[in-house]
């Protein structure tokens, strides 16, 4: 039995831009908590939360890392998620797990691009959020700088809770203004500040309650206790945003954090629960963080070991789970046994007799559990919304070194993308390349060398091939007699063909208007077939040919030498030969594209996807933001993401789907051709 309760657990998401300070700030909470017995270095690959070789090597955070211990009676479980939009992907499913965010500011960078990105995702959530500014011992740190940008691009729901001590000097600490007594141990102009920002937060607390807000406003203050008393109300009613500040790598304003996470942040029972579908309707019904009620949770995150294989992280919503026993996969339909449970302190292990509602915790080797699947008692049958995975932005094809990689790379590429659902890999069959896609070209970067690292495969990475396809814009009529003879029994065939042009995405039809039996049914059928064949690699480029109707009119036979054989080839040279006459012409993909970029940006992304032969179809405005719909070749957007993030300074996202095949303009169209016919030449001569 566990020694906390539901109401005792913390779960809390750490977010922020790359390189603010959430990982030395993550091991700084665990060493106040009396969880390490030193506080670890990123740049020494030292900390705890960044324990991965890649990560060292890389001094930042790539992984979602699961930071859980004691403090003050409580159970605190910490996401330690990477800045950079490249894993944005861990960031989503760390999101579906918590009940809180901490973002964490940089107080020399002011408001970057990830806080931007870390407040509108807790926007999104809906869940009360803590700020942190961090490093205010760095030389060019600017306090008041940063907390005008935060009340200007977040609001005045932001709310000062301690207060920097030193900072003209040497920055030495922090004073607990939400103690009003604490605001005369800083100077003259400093205490001017500190009662100013005390008296917005009392203001912002006072709006959380009608009985608080007309005492406020009859007394103009409240006291300290009265402040304390009513905080938690207006965090979780999003009326207060408490900004805390400080060093991590000083370990100052830590402990203050510490403790207002034990005392003022929600429990799994303080927030609403999940939305779920049940058992026996289907109905959405909302999950309650009891024990006593059927088991329900989700895996939000995989991780791959070297010794216990796949580890799964889950987040419990309701009921308890016990170690060695077993539970309902509903998104697989599959039963799931468990050997122990445990929870993680980075890469450090600790066994779980049983879970209860509202804990994270950790479950190895299971055969049929993957990130974002539901699990559940069999009976309740709870299934709880998917998480919804952002599309991959970038793709790249990889083709194994040597056979032996060759032999390892399934494997390998299931474990890699098992364990980060934004990495995707499929076998493009027109094109017999291994496509792998990911978020960015760090991503990319990274699993080739996880696959290298890990599992021992290399492989050579380059640009996919486009899926084009072939068709005709024409009728094309053609006659051809197949006459082979040997020592033996010959061959002998004659076909008349016509093709005709169909509307886009029809397919192929095929059409028997023999009369008088100048071809026998079942040669007619061998036609069909020679002709399908003949579908697969088209004469203009040997793309697949598409959208057309082949009509078999007339032909002759021979009584003796005609055979199946025989009509097969007569029927695809036919083909070949009409589908030249018919004005072929190249058709590309066409994508739907939402391009998702601030307002400030709007003209120049217009004009980039113009530059890439792109239609702009529509503008939809939000938030400070516009959503540009466009259609755009693909062609045109395999290394669309590097050139967004440089426009935007990565503010700017997008996603695409396909949408239909358009004729190639014939400026490309040659091209295209040309590179088919060199490549099909350097394939032969190898």
């Amino acid at each position: 039995m566990a020694d906390y309760s539901t109401k005792d657990i913390r779960n809390i998401l750490i977010l922020g831009h790359s390189g603010c300070g959430k990982t030395s700030l993550g091991e700084s909470l665990l060493f106040n908590a009396g969880a390490i017995p030193r506080a670890g270095s990123v740049d020494d690959g030292t900390s705890v939360s960044d324990y991965n070789e890649d990560e060292k090597d890389r001094k930042c955070s790539i992984s979602t890392s699961l930071l859980a211990f004691k403090y003050a009676g409580r159970k605190i479980n910490l996401l330690d998620t990477p800045g950079y939009i490249d894993f944005i992907g861990e960031t989503i499913g760390g999101l579906r797990a918590v009940d809180s965010i901490l973002i964490v500011i940089n107080a020399t960078g002011g408001i970057e691009i990830g806080t931007e990105r870390a407040w509108k995702l807790s926007r999104e959530k809906g869940v009360p959020v803590v700020m942190f500014i961090n490093k205010l011992d760095k030389e060019h740190a600017d306090f008041e700088k940063t907390i005008e940008a935060i009340k200007k691009k977040f609001g005045t729901k932001a709310a000062v809770v301690n207060y920097p001590i030193g900072r003209e000097s040497a920055f030495s600490g922090v004073a607990d203004i939400m103690a009003p007594e604490n605001i005369s141990k800083l100077s003259d102009d400093d205490a001017r500040a500190a009662r100013s920002s005390y008296e917005s937060l009392c203001e912002a607390v006072a709006e959380s309650d009608d009985a608080i807000l007309e005492k406020y406003l009859e007394k103009g203050e409240l006291t300290g206790e009265e402040l304390k008393a009513n905080f938690k109300k207006g965090l979780l009613a999003g009326k207060v945003v408490p900004v805390f500040v400080g060093s991590a790598a000083k370990n100052l304003g830590i402990k203050e954090l510490l403790d207002f996470i034990v005392n003022q942040m929600p429990s799994p029972i303080d927030v609403p629960g999940p939305q779920a579908a049940g058992a026996q309707s289907g109905e959405a019904m909302k999950i309650d963080p009891k024990p006593e009620d059927p088991f329900s949770a989700l895996i939000f995150k995989t991780l791959s070991d070297p010794y216990l294989g796949q580890i799964s992280m889950m987040r419990i919503f309701s009921g308890r789970l016990a170690s060695n026993t077993g539970f309902f996969n509903v998104s697989k339909r599959a039963k799931e046994k468990i050997g122990q449970l445990f929870s993680l302190m980075g890469k450090t292990q600790a066994s779980v007799d049983a879970a209860f509602a509202g804990d994270i915790v950790c479950a190895a080797k299971l055969k049929e559990t993957v990130t974002g699947d539901s699990l559940s008692d069999e009976k309740a049958n709870i299934k709880l919304a998917d998480i919804d995975f952002p599309d991959p932005a970038l793709s790249f094809s990889i083709k194994p070194r040597t056979r032996a990689d060759e032999d390892k790379i399934s494997n390998a590429l299931h474990k890699l993308t098992a364990e980060d659902p934004t990495f995707r890999t499929v076998r493009d069959e027109q094109t017999k390349e291994m496509v792998a896609s990911g978020m960015g070209d760090m991503h990319i970067n990274i699993m080739i060398n996880r696959m290298k690292e890990r599992y021992g495969v290399q492989v050579d990475i380059g640009t996919p091939k486009v899926a084009y396809k072939e068709t005709i814009t024409a009728n094309g009529d053609s006659q051809y007699r197949h006459k082979k003879q040997t020592g033996g029994a010959g061959q002998f065939a004659e076909v008349w063909l016509r093709i005709e042009p169909l509307p886009r995405g029809t397919g192929f039809e095929f059409v028997d208007e023999v009369v008088g039996g100048a071809i026998p049914k079942p040669f007619v059928v061998s036609c069909e077939k020679g002709v399908r064949t003949a579908l697969s690699s088209g004469a203009l480029a040997g793309y697949p040919v598409v959208d057309l109707r082949a009509v078999v009119y007339d032909g002759k036979t021979h009584p003796v030498d005609s055979k199946d054989i025989a009509f097969q080839t007569a029927a695809r040279h036919a083909f070949r030969e009409s589908f030249l006459k018919a004005r072929p012409v190249l058709l590309e993909p066409i994508m739907n594209v939402d391009v998702i970029v601030p307002d400030e940006f709007m003209g120049d992304i217009t004009g980039s996807l113009n530059s890439r032969r792109g239609r702009i179809m529509g503008m939809e405005p939000g938030d400070g933001i516009q959503v540009i719909k466009a259609q755009v070749p693909l062609e045109e957007m395999y290394k669309y993401v590097n050139e967004l993030k440089s426009i935007t300074g990565g503010r700017g996202t997008y996603s695409m789907t396909f949408s239909h095949h358009e004729v190639v303009p014939s400026s490309q169209a040659q091209t295209i051709v040309e590179r088919a016919k060199a490549t099909r030449r350097e394939e032969q001569e190898e």
